[in-house]
């Protein structure tokens, strides 16, 4: 039976459960999800898929990334709800590609994983999959393992085996939606032109269950934990001297009341010069060197290619020791002599992240 798969949280209860219904059936995963935006997340959640595969011994097969065929399919249903017309589009061509992959490997069965998933709507599923069934000559499974308490074992489940809990559907769409009516900024589709690694992006994330496959191949005990911190965001930022763009590299929690600044440089103290409105500091490039003991001979570089996220901390706790210090430190070639105007747009906010212990 081939069995698309969404995510190891799902796929890890169903798996089992299929298991104990049909135990002469060779089980195949498909990991066919094009939806899953942005790229980083989906090789996060292929990641653990292929973790709880190999924990329970199953093929598994990897599909196409093709997210312009994707995005092309649902064009126009953007602002569709959770399980609206948009997620029935989404369903067709995933089991579309799942029936064409059981029909081309000589199976005779599919399903998926999705039918455990409480966001979706099992009718919705199983109309899905019995017209591709019929399209492809196959029988599509549709078990409910979400009846007699099947959702909270497939979470205690998860939890046991420490897999990596999304909390959102997939898509680039649904993910907007949520974080709109959580009032949250959607900074899973937030990635810096510079590439650092940002807290609590996906891409920490990523890295943070590489390490924990590396310490479970080398049998060393860990335990992932949760902890609330203060995070930030920069979204956009820019300093202009008499009306000309310059060079600017903002460092980690930087912030400005109403996003708009100006004025001059008032004082100059240990290589810190303090602007005159704001809280506003600047640094030059010789500086930031000394601090974060690097050799960039320009702010353009530092633009495209920082240190990592952490060293910047260190470097900006030694110019405001307060931890929670959240005044603009600007990093310039040269220290301002005339009228500075600033434009700073970034958030700071309360959130969680995940720690590898």
């Amino acid at each position: 039976m081939l069995v698309h798969i969404c995510c190891a949280v799902d796929s890890h209860y169903f798996l089992q459960k299929l298991r104990d219904d049909f135990p002469d059936e060779r089980l195949i995963g498909l990991f066919y999800d094009p939806n899953i935006q942005p790229y980083s997340e989906y090789q996060l959640r292929l990641l653990d898929v292929k973790r709880s595969c190999k924990i329970l011994n199953i093929e598994l097969i990897e599909g196409d990334y093709d997210v312009e065929s994707w995005l092309q399919s649902v064009k126009g249903y953007e602002r569709e709800p959770e399980k609206g017309a948009r997620c029935s589009i989404c369903f067709d061509r995933r089991f579309d590609v799942s029936a064409q992959k059981a029909d081309e490997i000589g199976e005779k069965r599919f399903t998926s994983t999705l039918l455990t998933s409480p966001k979706k709507s099992l009718n919705q599923l199983k109309k899905a999959g019995d017209i591709l069934a019929e399209k492809y000559n196959l029988e599509f499974i549709a078990p409910d393992y979400r009846k007699a308490s099947g959702t909270q074992e497939q979470n205690i489940l998860a939890k046991e085996d420490k897999l990596y809990r999304q909390d959102y559907c997939g898509c680039i769409y649904g993910l907007t939606m949520q974080r709109e009516s959580q009032d949250r900024l959607a900074d899973e589709l937030i990635s810096p032109i510079s590439n650092q690694i940002q807290p609590e992006s996906i891409d920490e994330r990523l890295e943070l269950y590489k390490r924990r496959l590396e310490y479970e191949d080398r049998d060393i005990e860990y335990k992932i934990i949760k902890q609330r911190f203060l995070n930030w965001r920069l979204l956009s930022g820019l300093v202009k001297i008499r009306k000309e763009i310059i060079p600017s590299h903002f460092l980690p929690y930087s912030s400005i009341k109403g996003g708009y600044s100006r004025g001059r440089v008032e004082y100059t103290m240990d290589n810190i010069h303090y602007m005159n409105r704001d809280e506003v500091r600047f640094i030059d490039i010789d500086f930031y060197n000394t601090l974060t003991n690097s050799n960039y001979k320009s702010v353009k570089e530092i633009i495209f290619s920082p240190p990592k996220f952490e060293i910047e901390l260190e470097a900006r706790a030694k110019i405001e020791p307060l931890n929670y210090s959240i005044s603009a430190i600007i990093v310039v070639d040269t220290p301002p002599t005339n009228k500075i105007e600033i434009l700073l747009d970034s958030r700071v906010y309360s959130d969680v992240r995940e720690i590898l212990l």
